[in-house]
């Protein structure tokens, strides 16, 4: 038995935390292999000590970097009840690394997507020394290990792509051996390097990405994130009080939740263990008994209908709408140029069968400058009356409802718009894949939570 453990920022954040964790890796049987982040708000914090550098600022750069090393100073002696002098001077090392990396952003006042990278990483490259030092002391044998030179990535500096085929090669040199010997390495997550050696971060949810990545080059039977929450929930336990945790989702499911506001875990993440047929569990570290949720590439039909509800709100719906519309070549790829020149991303889409209107909904800060884009793109189109309006209602949420066992069930959509009609909800604009995975919605935004509430009631009584 192979498992890959990968414990968040959160879980490496405290002398209790740490404890978790080393109980949590004791208590796994088999050969294991440790992922860990950066303490919870390091890398905030050395990104915002990155900005002040490049603003010239370099007293308050070095004095945010001093404050982070003197903390992860004191959480090695109160996890361990002693200082450690291997710990304290890899800490000290890293430190003045990174402080001299801050002075060239100060001087140069240009800090780049490859300096970032290289002054990010220091969170996790504090982290790990740490963890593995709080396992040895719990009596379990354990080595820090960088993924610079393990995960092999391109260059993209910022969010770097790994290369699997040499980190497989790559995992068999430096973890193969380790494991053979009973040895746990605890490997940096977020991090990885160019083929030359160069330091590179995997963007976001990079620690969940580095763990499914080496989960898919150590063949492992399993994957393990380790978070503050019990799993993935049937919908946000904030807004319906008798959310359950879900046992099982399929890859499918995780992604359409996670696009939706489910942000426990991001699909893109977790892909090359799933492709590679590794299940991955998500657990709590401070409620290890917890059954958590597996995500599978399939997760089968378990009778369940509509497995979550889920919402995001501070949207924009912007309606481009005229009867000069209808059959026109290329109308719709005007709209989507005209977004995607704004840099601005599309939550949904609706469409009229008649080709009289689209529907886009977007963030609500990006609606107003939309709508002056398209009003300027379709200015001859406005003024022929080809295109009667192009209109704006805001604040809308978007509600989906989302499960493997919509697909072939009748009546799933007359469900949620019955719900939903009953208790009042107006809904603005709908929209449904051929997938039959996901059914959504847009509402105003002060029905947000009581859509989202009444779908959840209509499924899970």
């Amino acid at each position: 038995m192979r498992t890959v453990l990968k414990f968040g920022g959160t879980s490496v954040a405290s002398p209790a935390a740490l404890a978790r964790v080393a109980e949590i890796t004791k208590a796994t049987k088999g050969e294991r292999v440790v992922v860990v982040s950066a303490t919870a708000g390091t890398t905030d914090t050395l990104i915002a000590a990155a900005r002040a550098a490049e603003h010239g600022d370099v007293q308050k750069a070095q004095d945010s970097l001093a404050e982070l090393a003197e903390a992860h100073k004191n959480l090695v002696a109160d996890a361990l009840g002693f200082e450690s002098a291997d710990v304290l001077k890899e800490i000290g090392d890293l430190t003045e690394r990174t402080d001299a990396l801050l002075q060239s952003v100060a001087i140069l006042r240009e800090c780049t997507a490859r300096t970032m990278d290289a002054i990010v990483s220091y969170g996790e490259r504090i982290s790990a020394p740490i963890v593995a030092a709080v396992l040895d002391h719990h009596g379990v044998k354990a080595e820090a290990l960088s993924a610079e030179g393990l995960i092999i990535t391109d260059d993209q500096f910022g969010h770097a792509n790994p290369i699997l085929d040499e980190t497989k090669a790559r995992a068999a040199q430096e973890l193969a051996p380790r494991l053979s010997y009973g040895s746990v390495p605890v490997v940096t997550g977020f991090i990885g390097s160019t083929a030359e050696g160069v330091t590179t971060t995997l963007g976001r949810g990079g620690s969940d990405f580095s763990a499914a990545v080496l989960a898919a080059a150590v063949t492992a039977n399993e994957l393990r994130i380790y978070t503050d929450v019990s799993g993935v929930m049937s919908a946000d336990p904030r807004v319906v009080k008798d959310a359950k945790p879900l046992a099982t989702l399929s890859y499918a499911e995780a992604a359409e939740l996670s696009y939706f506001g489910a942000k426990v875990i991001h699909p893109r993440t977790v892909l090359p263990a799933v492709e590679a047929g590794i299940p991955v569990r998500i657990l709590n570290t401070f409620a290890p008994s917890d059954r958590g949720t597996t995500i599978t590439a399939a997760s089968g039909n378990d009778g369940t209908v509509v497995k979550a509800t889920t919402s995001i709100g501070s949207l924009g719906l912007i309606t481009v709408q005229g009867a000069g519309m209808s059959g026109i070549p290329g109308f719709a790829a005007r709209v989507f140029d005209t977004t995607a020149a704004e840099g601005i991303s599309v939550m949904m889409i609706s469409q009229s069968s008649s080709e009289n209107s689209i529907c886009l909904v977007v963030p609500d800060e990006a609606t107003e400058r939309l709508r002056g884009a398209l009003e300027r793109m379709f200015n001859a189109e406005l003024r022929r009356h080809d295109v009667e309006r192009i209109a704006v209602e805001k604040p809308v949420a978007i509600v989906a409802a989302v499960g493997e066992g919509m697909r072939g069930t009748p009546g799933v959509a007359s469900r949620v718009f019955g719900a939903l009609g009953k208790a009042g909800v107006n809904v603005v604009a709908i929209a449904q894949g051929s997938s039959e995975l996901n059914i959504s919605l847009v509402v105003m935004e002060r029905d947000r939570e009581k859509a989202v509430r009444l779908i959840h009631e209509e499924f899970h009584r």
